[in-house]
C-alpha cells in the first residue's frame, strides 16, 4: 500500500500575549511540536493521548483548518501545507471530517436534506435534483430512512445524528476521513453500532481513517496502526497488536494498564499503574523528556536529554532513553 497522507516535522505555535490595546508576545505553546507519521490508503491508524496532549490539533491541521507553524502535510503526493483557499477547495473534497459532539455539529436551522447536501451545493456538483437523489442515497447507506430527509435535528437520537454527520462527510465520495472522537458522546449501547457502521464504509468505499480518540478499546477494534501522544510529542507508534502485545513507552504502559480486562480473574492480579502529579503545562514543558517528571523509571539523563523515536522492532518506534529493542519485552514499571 501507497502513503496517501505523510506528515512531516510538523509543528503549531501558538502565541501567548498580554495587554488589551498594545499587546505583546510574551510567550508560545507548541500544541503540536514535530510530528511525523504517514498513513498508507486503506488502513486507519490511531491518535490517542490523554486530553490536551494535541490530537484534535493535529486533526485540524491535516484538514487544514489552520495552518502550521512549520513543517510538511503531504496528501496524495501534494504538498498542501501552504495551499491557499482556491487550491484548497478541491482537496477538501478528498478529505472529510466527522466531529465528536452530534448535538452541535448540526445546524439545528437546517433540515437532514439541507445538511447532507450542502457540502455538494458548496462545490457545486449536480443538479438540484441529482443532490436530494444524493442526499436520499446517502441517507440509506448509514442507515436512516431516506424519507426523513426534511426532518430537523432535534427529531433524532444522538446516534442517529452522528449517522447524519457520517452521511454528510461521505457526500463528496473523500478518500480520507479525520475521525474525530466519533463514538465519545454516544451511549454505550449505540457505540458499537457507529464502530460497525465505520468498518463496514471502510470496506465499502476504500476510505482511509485517522481516528482521534482516548477510548483505547475503540481504537484496538478499528485500528491497523496506532501512534500515541504526549505533551505535543509522538512518544511511540507501532502496529496495533504490537503496541498492545509488548508497549515500549512507560506512558503507554500506563495508559493500557487503565483499559479493563472483560475477566474478573486476569483483573484482580493485573497491577494498574498511576502516574504521579498533573500533566505538566504546554506552556512550559519539562525539559529532556516531557514525561520524566510522572515516569517511575525515570532517571537523571531523562531530565536533560529529549529522546527521539527510535526503531525498536519492524514498524515498532519508540521515544524513549531507557528503551532499547533488547529490552522491548522485558521493560517493568
Amino acid at each position: 500500500m501507497n502513503d496517501i497522507l505523510e506528515v512531516k516535522k510538523m509543528v503549531k505555535e501558538y502565541p501567548i500575549t498580554r495587554g488589551v490595546v498594545l499587546q505583546k508576545n510574551v510567550g508560545s505553546v507548541k500544541a503540536v511540536d514535530n510530528v511525523s507519521f504517514s498513513i498508507k490508503k486503506g488502513e486507519t491508524l490511531g491518535l490517542v493521548g490523554e486530553s490536551g496532549c494535541g490530537k484534535t490539533t493535529t486533526g485540524k491541521l491535516i484538514l487544514r483548518l489552520i495552518s502550521p507553524t512549520s513543517g510538511r502535510i503531504i496528501f496524495k503526493g501534494e504538498d498542501i501545507t501552504r495551499y491557499g483557499a482556491r487550491r484548497l477547495r478541491s482537496t477538501r473534497k478528498c478529505i472529510q471530517v466527522i466531529f465528536q459532539d452530534p448535538y452541535s455539529s448540526l445546524n439545528p436551522r437546517m433540515t437532514i436534506g439541507e445538511l447532507v447536501g450542502e457540502p455538494l451545493v458548496i462545490h457545486r456538483i449536480g443538479t438540484r435534483e441529482e443532490r436530494r437523489r444524493r442526499v436520499r442515497e446517502l441517507l440509506e447507506i448509514v442507515g436512516l430512512n431516506p424519507e426523513h430527509l426534511n426532518r430537523y435535528p432535534h427529531e433524532f437520537s444522538g446516534g442517529q445524528r452522528q449517522r447524519i454527520g457520517i452521511a454528510r462527510a461521505l457526500a463528496l465520495q473523500p478518500e480520507l476521513v479525520v475521525c474525530d472522537e466519533p463514538v465519545s458522546a454516544l451511549d454505550l449501547s449505540i457505540r458499537a453500532q457507529i464502530i460497525n457502521l465505520l468498518e463496514d464504509l471502510q470496506d465499502e468505499f476504500n476510505l482511509t481513517y485517522l481516528l482521534i480518540s482516548h477510548d483505547l478499546s475503540v481504537v484496538r477494534h478499528m485500528c491497523d496502526r496506532i501512534a500515541v501522544m504526549y505533551l505535543g510529542k509522538i512518544v511511540e507508534l507501532a502496529d496495533v497488536n504490537a503496541l498492545y502485545e509488548s508497549p515500549g513507552h512507560p506512558y503507554t504502559r500506563a495508559l493500557l494498564s487503565a483499559v479493563p480486562v472483560p475477566d474478573p480473574g486476569l483483573e484482580r492480579e493485573r497491577e494498574m499503574i498511576v502516574l504521579e502529579g498533573d500533566v505538566p503545562s504546554p506552556v512550559d514543558p519539562p525539559s529532556g523528556c516531557r514525561f520524566h517528571t510522572r515516569c517511575p523509571i525515570a532517571i537523571s539523563r531523562c531530565s536533560k536529554k529529549e529522546p527521539v523515536l527510535k526503531e525498536l522492532a519492524s514498524g515498532h518506534q519508540v521515544a524513549c532513553l531507557l528503551t532499547a529493542p533488547s529490552e522491548l519485552s522485558t521493560i517493568t514499571l
